[in-house]
């Protein structure tokens, strides 16, 4: 998702906006999934991805394909 936010909005707080809603969305559409999360932080992952303009889209895939992996110090080469 590549969104633009107003520059008096952090992007911590769009972020937590956006999964707070989606989430929300997500488990009225789909009530099982309130069982399958109770107890836990929600349906999404911690932490998010952030850029600005002039990454490129590989990037962007790399970032996904590796998500939910533990990092073993990786993740700054994986973006140099």
């Amino acid at each position: 998702m590549l969104v633009s936010i107003p520059p008096m909005m952090s992007v911590g707080s769009a972020v937590r906006i956006m999964k707070t809603n989606t989430s929300r969305k997500i488990k009225e559409q789909f009530p099982f999934l309130k069982q399958v999360y109770w107890g836990t932080d929600g349906i999404w992952s911690d932490g998010y991805f952030v850029s600005t303009a002039g990454v490129t889209p590989h990037i962007i895939e790399r970032y996904i394909e590796n998500q939910g992996r533990d990092d073993a110090g990786q993740t700054a080469k994986l973006f140099a």
